[in-house]
C-alpha cells in the first residue's frame, strides 16, 4: 500500500525572463513585462509530495520533520529573497521560467531521498499560474 506525502513551502524572489540572442524588443513580445530590464518578484508556492510505502516500524512514508529541514536547505535557504537570475549560478544562463525552476528545484530533492519514493513538484508563481514536476 502506498500512500502520498505533502509539504508546503514558501519563498519571494526576483527574475526576469529573457533571451540573450534576441533583443530587448522581441523579449518584450515574448515574454512582456516579466522581460524589464529592472527585474520583478513573486511570492512563490510550492508543495512536495512523496509517494512510498509505509515503514512499518515508524509508521512514516518519510519523517515530515526531516522534509521541512530538507526543504528549508534545499530551497528557502537558496531561493527566498534573491536574484534569480543573478544569484543561483545555474540560472545565470538558463531562462528562470516556473518550468526551469521547478526542474532545478525536483534535481535538487531527488538527490537528498530514497530512490523507493516517488516525488512531485508543484510550484506556484502567483495564485492563478502553476507547474507540476514528476521527473517523467
Amino acid at each position: 500500500m502506498k500512500v502520498t506525502i505533502s509539504r508546503k513551502g514558501y519563498f519571494s524572489a526576483a527574475h526576469k525572463l529573457y533571451n540573450s540572442k534576441w533583443d530587448y524588443h522581441k523579449n518584450i513580445e515574448v515574454f512582456g513585462k516579466c522581460a524589464y530590464l529592472n527585474y520583478h518578484g513573486h511570492n512563490y508556492e510550492y508543495i512536495v509530495s512523496l509517494t512510498g510505502k509505509i515503514n512499518s516500524e515508524t509508521g512514516f512514508v518519510f519523517s515530515l520533520q526531516k522534509l521541512k529541514n530538507l526543504l528549508c536547505e534545499e530551497i528557502e535557504e537558496l531561493f527566498d529573497h534573491k536574484n534569480i537570475n543573478l544569484d543561483i549560478k545555474e540560472f545565470s544562463i538558463t531562462n528562470p521560467t516556473a518550468e526551469n525552476i521547478v526542474i532545478f528545484l525536483w534535481n535538487r530533492i531527488k538527490k537528498k531521498i530514497s530512490s523507493n519514493l516517488h516525488l512531485k513538484i508543484t510550484l506556484y508563481e502567483t495564485k492563478n499560474n502553476f507547474v507540476e514536476y514528476d521527473g517523467s
